[in-house]
């Protein structure tokens, strides 16, 4: 029997301000989002159907809907404040839909592709992707799309200043017991769907139980700076969800070292004197089998 889905109460909290986060988290750069569209066959199909799968208040449903080819785009999300922000902003070709990845509510081969934006950390297990394998057409395919500043990237992406490595050694401490893009777990999912043993092998052989999606992912970045104030810059980390959760006298510590840290010097700043903030958009990608 399929257990009822309950939002993880990191990420319910951790979003509380949902408003906030729309306004202050970095929408996905055009040539990016063309660049995922091409590798997942979908740029330039005209009306094709595609899942924005944990949509969020729709930073990647907006750049999609934008666009020429008139897609048929279905938001899925199943947090109330982040999913109330996205119906707000009442875009063309888009509905929306509470929902998780693990019950997506339509019909088998219904969608030409699915998209997660900024999400697939929080629910990259198995019973994941044998739901989006269900939705997605024969051949269909899977698109991951992460912004990522240097101070929230993986350990062995290294920051281009000194105050980003600071933040980003902070933000190592805040572990909460669920993995962030950073972690770099999320793609463990789809390496184990090749693990087995002779046995399990044979069973397989006889069930045609074969793996949902294709490896290796492709994958592909495309770098970005943007000049924020400080007090923006500390509205956009403070809007991760682990920084958000901190209360009292620790988020109190992480403001103040945060602020230090822009104090330093060596810190790049524009004519107008905003920091200069080095990032990164992540793509991943791969096809239903």
């Amino acid at each position: 029997m399929t257990q009822p889905f309950i939002l993880d109460p990191r990420a319910s909290t951790g979003f509380s301000d949902a408003s906030s986060y729309d306004t202050h988290r970095p929408s996905y750069p055009p040539q990016a989002v063309e660049k995922l569209l091409n590798h997942i066959n979908l740029s330039g199909v005209k009306g094709a159907r595609v899942i924005d799968l944990g949509s969020g208040t729709g930073k990647l449903t907006e750049a999609l809907s934008w666009r020429g080819e008139g897609y048929e785009i279905l938001a899925i999300e199943p947090h109330e404040g982040m999913r109330g922000e996205l119906e707000k902003k009442g875009l063309e070709g888009v509905s929306v839909r509470k929902g998780s990845a693990e019950s997506i509510e339509v019909e088998e081969d219904w969608a030409d592709g699915v998209v997660v934006g900024q999400a697939f950390h929080w629910f990259a297990n198995r019973d994941a992707l044998r739901e989006i394998h269900r939705v997605l057409k024969p051949g269909g395919a899977l698109g991951l799309i992460w912004n990522v500043e240097d101070y929230n990237a993986p350990t062995s992406w290294k920051p281009r200043s000194k105050w980003a490595q600071k933040l980003k050694d902070i933000i190592r401490t805040l572990k909460d017991g669920h993995p962030r893009f950073r972690d770099l777990e999320w793609q463990m999912v789809f390496d184990s769907q090749t693990e087995t043993s002779p046995l399990q092998a044979l069973k397989d052989t006889f069930t045609h139980n074969t793996p949902d999606f294709s490896l290796p992912l492709g994958s592909e970045d495309v770098e970005w700076i943007v000049y924020l104030k400080d007090e923006d810059l500390w509205a956009r980390f403070h809007s991760l969800s682990q920084v958000a959760n901190l209360k009292g006298e620790k988020l109190d510590e992480v403001k103040k070292v945060f602020f230090e840290s822009l104090k330093e010097d060596g810190v790049e700043r524009n004519e107008a004197g905003e920091v200069t903030v080095h990032g990164r958009t992540h793509l991943a990608w791969t096809s239903r089998i």
